[in-house]
């Protein structure tokens, strides 16, 4: 047994009277202003793990150039 239609019915209809049509819309719009700022929040947590991953890959970049031993060791300087 399942939620006939009538149910559903009677149930919006009681939504109706103890609500009234204006607080239910209000209530719906708050609803979708909230989904709106979390989609937003989501959207700005991923530009910004793109910005520090970008700043990570500029960190890790290599120098090129020759290696020089500076060593302070009179004998090895002699040879």
């Amino acid at each position: 047994m399942g939620i006939s239609w009538v149910q559903i019915l009677v149930v919006a209809v009681l939504l109706v009277l103890l609500f009234g049509r204006g607080r239910i819309s209000s209530l719906m719009g708050d609803v979708a202003r909230g989904v709106t700022s979390f989609r937003q929040g989501l959207r700005e947590g991923v530009e910004e793990t793109a910005k520090d991953d970008d700043a990570e890959k500029q960190v890790g970049q290599t120098i090129e150039g020759e290696a020089v031993n500076k060593s302070t060791n009179s004998s090895e300087n002699k040879k």
